[in-house]
């Protein structure tokens, strides 16, 4: 029995990482065969697997035909971006009161690690990296209520980020340079510097279709 629910995580873990990783793109249809041949175990697993990724909205079952991987809606796209933008500058609204040497020093270490994996290409972990950043200065505020909602945002904040890198991987370098301004904004106690700095960056990243407002606040 052990081995079965052990297997079954596996299959889960496996495939919802390709789609956050973009590797399992959005429309592309996959069979339980498929992917229990690439990791060498029965079906049954992998249906288990497909079934609880099909309740958190990931993939869409049809019968004898496969599992559907489901695009990131439009709506559903900006609706991230906005909850991002609102907590993010809040965030950063609540930690420029206070002392914040040691979250500069951490999040320009942070960009060291970014530049590395930039640099050899690990789209993977430089998603996460961008992923992690962004959270340093939501927990810095410490406010929990902030840090819980927004640790709900981040596996479509993660399937969105890699997108956009695995679509232009110059992404990269710009996702640097604007989190260097970020920490510089941060450093400088500038909340609405940040906001503003922080909208031109998610419009740029993800090319939505209504662009957040430069001043600082959600239309």
């Amino acid at each position: 029995m052990s081995k079965q629910i052990s297997a079954s995580e596996r299959a889960y873990s496996q495939v919802k990482g390709h789609i956050l990783a973009g590797t399992l793109a959005g429309g592309e249809l996959i069979s339980e065969g498929e992917i229990a041949t690439t990791l060498g175990t029965s079906r049954t697993p992998v249906r288990e697997a497909f079934l609880r990724l099909e309740a958190e909205g990931w993939m869409k079952l049809y019968p004898k035909r496969g599992a559907l991987i489901v695009p990131v809606p439009v709506d559903e796209a900006e609706h991230v971006i906005t909850a991002r933008f609102v907590v993010e500058t809040a965030a950063v609204r609540i930690l420029v009161t206070g002392e914040r040497t040691a979250l500069v020093a951490d999040l320009r270490a942070a960009l060291d690690q970014q530049r590395i994996h930039a640099e050899a290409g690990e789209v993977d972990e430089f998603t996460i990296a961008d992923a992690a950043f962004h959270r340093m200065f939501v927990a810095a505020a410490g406010n929990p209520l902030l840090e819980g909602f927004y640790d709900t945002l981040r596996d479509r904040q993660l399937r969105m980020t890699s997108t956009s890198v695995q679509r232009d991987r110059a992404q990269m370098q710009r996702i640097i340079a604007h989190h260097t301004e970020l920490a510089d904004l941060i450093d400088a106690g500038d909340a609405p510097g940040f906001a503003t700095s922080l909208a031109a960056h998610l419009n740029a990243v993800h090319n939505l279709r209504t662009p957040l407002p430069f001043d600082g606040a959600p239309s």
